[in-house]
């Protein structure tokens, strides 16, 4: 532990702030709640829920006219049932323009589109954005971290910004990166 998180964790207020920011709880990310679509039971478990295939979608807060829909493992049986099953780290994602692109802020490469917790404590699901400004392609990739060690499961999705209806002029995302 360094001198500095341990100078942090003796000031409660502070403390709380690095394990909020540890636990994934800090910052904007879960500014919405996904829209679930619909559950595919994959394993049939006697008298508990059956371990099933989530598939959400969820818009882009700072790019407006990109959704992403992925699709999460969640499991089953007692644990799943009583909410401490660590869910694995199999996810999947697809982003498409849906829509005229605009962009309602700059962003950060990296930046994190959306954050959830996928167990009790230490793991989480993160959907973050990128820009290849060389081709203006908007670039997605989902994965799941841990406190202590990560996981290498990952998808990447990308959706070229393309004109959309009469306009025949697209943005580009070079011009919105910070």
């Amino acid at each position: 532990m360094t001198r500095a998180v341990r100078a942090a964790l003796r000031s409660p207020p502070l403390a709380a702030l690095v394990l909020a920011g540890a636990l994934g709880l800090a910052g904007p990310a879960r500014a919405q709640e996904p829209d679930l679509i619909f559950r595919k039971s994959t394993v049939w478990n006697f008298l508990t829920p059956d371990d099933k295939l989530a598939t959400y979608g969820i818009d882009d807060p700072v790019v407006a006219g990109v959704a992403c829909h992925y699709t999460v493992p969640e499991k089953g049986g007692m644990k799943g049932m009583l909410g401490v099953a660590e869910e694995v780290s199999d996810i999947s994602i697809a982003c498409r323009q849906i829509g005229p692109i605009s962009f309602r802020s700059k962003f950060g490469q990296g930046d994190v589109v959306y954050r959830e917790s996928r167990s009790l404590i230490f793991k989480k699901m993160q959907i973050v954005r990128g820009c290849d400004t060389r081709r203006n392609v908007l670039v997605y990739l989902v994965y799941s971290d841990k406190l202590i060690d990560g996981s290498p499961k990952n998808s990447t999705s990308t959706v070229p910004i393309m004109p959309w209806g009469a306009t025949n002029e697209a943005p580009k995302c070079a011009d919105y990166l910070k």
